[in-house]
């Protein structure tokens, strides 16, 4: 049976591919806000992993992001770590847990999921795609296709970002 109610557009997506432990993909926190902030739900942000192997804590922070997601607060965990980046350097596992705690998350059920590795797939399926698309580094948006790689400079990428998100938006009925 054939549905007559008119098909609902969706959302440009947009993929960050994020090192948690990354000073750089905490700059990049001011673009997913003002990306957010302009666009609202017209343009689905999506966190996807990619820890680089010189950040001790990245795949860890990473799998403790799948968990805050999971309770519910997954942005909101990412923008408090991203924002102490310093502190995830020297105390590792630990502070992942305690951030959760602080968010009112179950730091428990941090703890345990960081134990059991429950989130492992996920962060390595990330990181498999990010590798097959050219993800070399971080932060690296992916919009309609197009990488664009902060991990050098991101001067100009929120604007083409954004140039994108627009022309999608502008070609939808």
């Amino acid at each position: 049976m054939s549905d007559p109610s008119p098909a609902r557009p969706t959302a440009p997506v947009l993929d960050v591919w994020c090192d948690l432990q990354c000073p750089d993909c905490r700059g990049a926190l001011d673009d997913v806000r003002a990306l957010r902030a302009r666009y609202g739900d017209r343009l689905e942000l999506r966190l996807r992993h990619f820890p680089l192997e010189k950040h001790k804590h990245a795949f860890a922070a990473a799998q403790a992001a799948e968990e805050a997601l999971e309770q519910g607060r997954g942005w909101e965990y990412v923008e408090a770590v991203l924002g102490r980046v310093e502190d995830l350097e020297r105390e590792g596992e630990p502070f992942l847990v305690a951030v959760a705690g602080e968010l009112g998350l179950d730091a428990e059920e941090f703890d345990t999921a960081l134990i059991d590795g429950r989130h492992i797939l996920i962060v390595d399926a990330d990181q498999a795609e990010g590798k097959a698309i050219g993800v070399t580094g971080t932060p690296t948006y992916v919009v309609d296709g197009e990488r664009l790689d902060g991990s050098k400079s991101r001067e100009g990428l929120r604007e083409r970002v954004e140039e994108i998100v627009d022309r999608l938006l502008a070609d939808q009925p």
